[in-house]
């Protein structure tokens, strides 16, 4: 049976059944999707803790009997492998540090264009420091006059004005 029908088996969430098995442990087996699937043993199992679990008992104080299911079987070939695997370490050895060397070699790239740039800023603010100290030292130098001795003003009796000959004042050119 998978999660769902054994939840609706003993009127509880798939959810509840999933934190169950993971909370206390239980060595359930799992499909090749990696889903719980349950045998008559595991449901009875289950069963007993529902019952224990409604008679007032806290989940963290049930003890479930804990045997250990082979999960998976399969051949081992002793030999063979060791050498193959030796290979693949290697090679993700090999792989780490060409990573590695890469990273250091970019993150060195950066921190000198960084370098370079903040020495660039440095002398942008050094040239504006003095500029600003030499327009300083001119305004100092020069004299402002205080009082302005002759007011500006605009003279408009001077306005000249075209004149219009008759005809173009007749038609409106």
């Amino acid at each position: 049976m998978n999660t769902s029908e054994v939840s609706k088996l003993l009127g509880v969430s798939s959810s509840t059944i999933q934190r169950w098995v993971k909370q206390l442990e239980l060595p359930m087996a799992k499909n090749e999707r990696g889903h719980y699937y349950f045998t008559d043993a595991d449901i009875a199992q289950l069963k007993k803790i529902h019952e224990q679990l409604q008679n007032g008992t806290l989940l963290h104080e049930i003890s479930p009997s804990r045997v250990k299911k082979n999960l998976r079987k399969g051949i081992i070939k002793i030999g063979d492998n060791d050498e193959s695997l030796e290979k693949v370490w290697q090679k993700v050895n090999d792989l780490e540090r060409t990573i590695h060397t890469k990273a250091d070699s970019v993150t060195s790239y950066q921190i000198l264009q960084h370098r370079r740039e903040i020495e660039e800023l440095q002398s942008q603010v050094s040239e504006l420091t003095q500029q600003l100290r030499q327009l300083q030292e001119k305004i100092t130098q020069s004299e402002i006059p205080t009082k302005i001795e002759k007011p500006i003003v605009y003279d408009a009796t001077k306005v000249k004005r075209k004149r219009k000959n008759m005809i173009s004042s007749l038609f409106g050119f």
